[in-house]
């Protein structure tokens, strides 16, 4: 009987001690989770902070910026020619027109209706549409352009818009995350991600003798209707204008590039307040810094921009920089590729005085440089001058230039738009001499001359070659 009571008191006291064990873990258990839930915030506050914080969130920078993003479309007129037709009648023959129409993307930037865009977008349009997110329709004005940086300001007549403010474009890192917004394929209010893949980038594309192209490159889904929309952080601003892609066929492959805010930031400020923008340059030539030409030139390392020629009178010229000078810090920032270099001069306006940090022969300087515009001077470049009259860009004639023509004075065409000058044919390169047989020195001269100009002008001026030429043309 004994025996059989002990038996049981030994099998109530292991099973107690299980219980006990069981019982124990779970409470270590439950103080374990409960521990984790203390230190994990609401999920309310994780989508507030989403904005700021989240790395896989995107929910914030989306409805933040959505309803910012504009369909553009476009209209424009194209002549066809049919080459049968001007065999039997010649120059009779005008060619049969047609609309085009063409599709982008905009971002509001301003409450009152200042929507920036891609100048490819607009280029050549007769008229610009803008829808809104929810399906608002405005005739659209051209506040104006910038081939050199592809961007163009456009103004609705509205007020109380949502907007998209800058961000700063800087400050992206390698890594980012990143949205796209836009309309791909007239598909509106897509939103795609991805993440910064480079900075820097030039490709190219920008068909300009200035052009400033130092794109955000990123991964995220960008296709055709997408240029001139919103590269956005994750607080929702905006640190890029969307403007190509790399594809061999035409659609997304991952490899997007965009126009970053800080430049963007200052086109839109020049387009508003003086109708065109003032660009600055130093007047040098420059190049990378490869393994080659670090070995012809005998450089120590690869790091900075290398200047490979002075132009003449130039703002570099005039504050002392020397041809075969490595250029490594434009206001202490630092620049590693003439895309850096070009992009942060490209900030300032000329007669704005900016510190260069440069090597010469192993010797680290700083000299301070008084920037110039694109004809010589620290002046403002007014719109609907000469410049935009004629489709031209115009320097001074340097000395060498004058002597090597056999020419006193003149001032040369360096480049062609749409405008009379290329209309009547004229080539860059081609100098010109006498407007209206008044002797032309200097851009400033000819700037003058064309603000009082009425009635038709007469050209005459020479080639690189020694050919002589004469234009004629009404304004």
């Amino acid at each position: 009987m004994k025996n059989k009571q002990l038996l049981v008191l030994l099998i109530a006291a292991i099973i107690g001690g299980f219980i006990s064990v069981i019982g124990y873990s779970a409470l270590i258990d439950n103080k374990e989770k409960s521990t984790i839930v203390q230190v994990r915030e609401p999920a309310s506050m994780v989508s507030l902070k989403a904005g700021l914080d989240s790395s896989t969130d995107f929910t914030f920078a989306a409805e933040k910026t959505v309803n910012a993003v504009v369909n553009v479309k476009t209209q424009s007129t194209v002549q066809y020619r049919n080459p049968i037709y001007e065999f039997f009648y010649g120059d009779r023959y005008r060619g049969d027109e047609e609309p085009v129409t063409g599709i982008g993307s905009g971002v509001i930037i301003t409450a009152d209706g200042y929507i920036v865009t891609n100048n490819h977008v607009i280029e050549s349009s007769e008229k610009v549409s803008i829808t809104l997110n929810d399906k608002r329709e405005f005739e659209a004005r051209l506040v104006g352009t910038d081939h050199s940086t592809d961007l163009a300001l456009l103004k609705i007549d509205t007020e109380g818009l949502p907007f998209i403010t800058f961000g700063n474009s800087d400050e992206l890192r390698i890594g980012e995350w990143v949205l796209a917004v836009g309309n791909p394929f007239n598909i509106s209010s897509t939103v795609t991600a991805g993440i910064v893949s480079a900075k820097g980038r030039s490709m190219a594309i920008i068909e300009d003798t200035y052009r400033i192209e130092s794109f955000i490159q990123t991964d995220a889904s960008v296709n055709r209707g997408n240029s001139g929309g919103a590269l956005v952080n994750l607080r929702g601003e905006m640190v890029g204008i969307n403007t190509a892609i790399l594809s061999p066929t035409g659609a997304n492959v991952g490899i997007s590039f965009a126009i970053p805010s800080s430049i963007v930031q200052k086109v839109v400020k020049d387009l508003i307040e003086f109708g065109t923008v003032q660009r600055a340059i130093m007047g040098v030539q420059i190049q990378d810094i490869t393994a080659e030409l670090a070995r012809e030139q005998e450089l120590k390392d690869l790091t900075g921009v290398y200047v490979s020629e002075i132009n003449d009178n130039s703002a570099a010229e005039q504050a002392g920089i020397e041809k075969g000078d490595v250029i490594t810090e434009i206001n202490g920032i630092r620049v590693q590729s003439p895309s850096e270099l070009q992009e942060l001069v490209g900030r300032y306006r000329p007669g704005d005085k900016i510190t260069v940090t440069l090597k010469r022969k192993d010797k680290m300087k700083q000299i301070d440089v008084i920037l110039r515009n694109l004809q010589g001077d620290t002046g403002v470049v007014k719109a609907g001058t000469f410049e935009t009259i004629l489709g031209a860009k115009v320097v001074n004639l340097s000395d060498d230039e004058k002597q090597r023509l056999g020419i006193q004075h003149g001032v040369k065409v360096t480049e062609l738009q749409d405008g009379k000058l290329k209309d009547e044919g004229v080539k860059p390169g081609f100098v010109i001499t006498q407007v209206n047989n008044t002797p032309i020195r200097t851009v400033t001269e000819l700037e003058r001359l064309f603000n009082n100009l009425k009635g038709g002008v007469y050209i005459e001026g020479v080639y690189q070659n020694g050919v002589v030429a004469y234009y004629a043309f009404g304004l």
